[in-house]
């Protein structure tokens, strides 16, 4: 009985949900007629107004080819009747001189004959007549303005409900990733004349090869593009690639997308890691700005946490349990933060390959900046530029501007205007490290050094701040003048 009972609750059960589903699709099926409904009286009016369209223009060509037609006759019309009017009068003339010229003829023995006769020829010099072009000036022939419009007849004849456009075609070979722009090139498999436009979509990833269906980063769109290629400028690649797709657009619908592609797009993307910054350095993400009271609200909030945890045992006295404020917690790769007069921080990601480049952005009022490279091994209480471990481009506003190249406590002034963005190259291998004002790629300063370890990038700010920008390819012209100038140290060559 019980088995029964649950085997005909589970038929209720089922009919219900059955029963939910095609109440639900009924609705479906509803809302389906009533679209059906407003959209076939959408695309109606939508005819309508192309045909309306087509007819306005149609007319207001063959209004503009009757005028044409009525201004060629009125022109022929006026010259032919002026010919008219001449030849008339030139032929009265004549009949009148001829008439006059019979009758002195036939009174030949009369005294004043020759006078007569004399008159006569002169007349007949004088004449219109002999003075006339027997030829038209215009002819009757209209035929230069006959039109025919078979061919377009077919034309319309063969016009037809928009197809859907085909999928383009991503061309790799013609595509280009460098200087962080990305120039996209495709083509349609057959030719389509209504195309309007195209829709690109990309979004970055970490993953090669073909685009996953779902990824944590969302398809970025750029619309109305008129062209079968797209340059995507100002980039920042902190991800290892890009996916691409296109689509394209008539006045009507769109396609499907072409086939997904994705492209490497190689850079140096790096985070400043903070557990390495000086106290007195605020760090937030990309960005760190000088606060002459972060050393001290640090050790209020270390001395507050160590007093809370305090007991009276010997072992938590304050002689035994108290660090001291300069020892900080290891950070990244097992070093302390730096401290003193040495207000540094480090790049995250390490060196050990390749060309590379970053640039920084500091703030002009800040009373000393630096930016350059050091050994992970850099001491903590150690300047940048001040040993061995490191080299730098180094700015000091206090009381008068220098601009210097520093490295083992040795420093050469730059004889060029301090720029307030600076570009860095390092070529690893070529133990190249250069730096160039961002802005005009303005070669400053050639380090030529031999790295024995990996570097990182490292800065440098007192009573100021600055912004750093990294996920940047090594810029064209950079990797240019690099080349050329590889054998020399420095250079202030501009570059053009």
């Amino acid at each position: 009985m019980e088995d029964q009972r649950e085997a005909l609750q589970k038929i209720i059960t089922t009919l219900a949900v059955k029963n939910e589903e095609i109440q639900n699709f009924i609705y479906s099926l509803k809302q389906m007629l009533l679209n059906v409904e407003a959209n076939s009286v959408k695309v109606q009016e939508d005819l309508e107004a192309e045909f309306q369209s087509l007819f306005v223009p149609l007319e207001e060509l063959k209004e503009g080819m009757l005028m044409k037609i009525k201004q060629d006759r009125a022109s022929r019309t006026y010259e032919l009747q002026n010919q008219l009017a001449a030849c008339t009068r030139a032929l009265e003339s004549s009949e009148e001189l001829l008439e006059t010229a019979n009758q002195t003829l036939q009174a030949a023995d009369r005294e004043d004959f020759p006078q007569a006769a004399k008159q006569i020829k002169d007349g007949v010099t004088m004449a219109p007549a002999f003075r006339l072009s027997l030829k038209a000036k215009v002819s009757d022939n209209m035929s230069h303005l006959m039109v025919d419009f078979a061919q377009e007849r077919r034309m319309l004849q063969a016009l037809k409900f928009l197809p859907v456009p085909s999928a383009p075609v991503i061309d790799l070979a013609e595509s280009l990733v460098a200087d962080n722009c990305v120039t996209l090139a495709w083509r349609m498999p057959d030719e389509d004349s209504k195309i309007d436009h195209y829709v690109l979509e990309y979004r970055r990833t970490n993953f090669e090869g073909p685009p996953r269906l779902k990824e944590d980063q969302p398809w970025m769109v750029v619309e109305g593009i008129r062209q079968t290629e797209y340059t995507l400028t100002g980039l920042k690649f902190d991800m290892k690639y890009l996916n691409f797709r296109v689509k394209a657009c008539n006045k009507a619908v769109s396609g499907e997308f072409s086939e997904p592609v994705t492209l490497e797009t190689p850079a140096f993307m790096f985070r400043l890691d903070a557990s390495t910054s000086h106290q007195n350095l605020r760090v937030d993400d990309l960005s760190v700005e000088w606060d002459a009271m972060g050393g001290k609200v640090q050790d209020i909030k270390a001395r507050e946490k160590d007093s809370k945890g305090r007991t009276a045992s010997p072992v938590n006295s304050p002689a035994r349990g108290t660090p001291s404020p300069k020892r900080m917690p290891s950070g990244r790769g097992g070093r302390d933060r730096f401290t003193a007069e040495s207000y540094t921080v480090l790049g995250d990601t390490l060196i050990d390959s390749g060309e590379h480049y970053w640039e920084v952005r500091y703030e002009p009022d800040s009373k000393a900046f630096g930016v350059g490279v050091a050994y992970r091994s850099l001491g903590r209480f150690e300047q940048l530029g001040k040993t061995a471990a490191s080299w730098c481009l180094h700015v000091n506003n206090w009381l008068q501007v220098t601009f210097t190249a520093k490295h083992a406590n040795k420093a050469k002034t730059l004889d060029a205007p301090v720029p307030d963005c600076l570009g860095v190259h390092c070529d690893f291998h070529q133990g190249l490290l250069s730096f160039y004002n961002a802005r005009t790629k303005q070669l400053l300063h050639t380090f030529k050094a031999k790295f024995t370890q990996p570097v990182l990038p490292a800065f440098t700010v007192w009573c100021g701040s600055f912004q750093v920008m990294s996920g940047l390819q090594v810029p064209s012209s950079v990797r240019c003048l690099q080349k050329r100038d590889s054998a020399t140290s420095s250079s202030n060559t501009s570059l053009t």
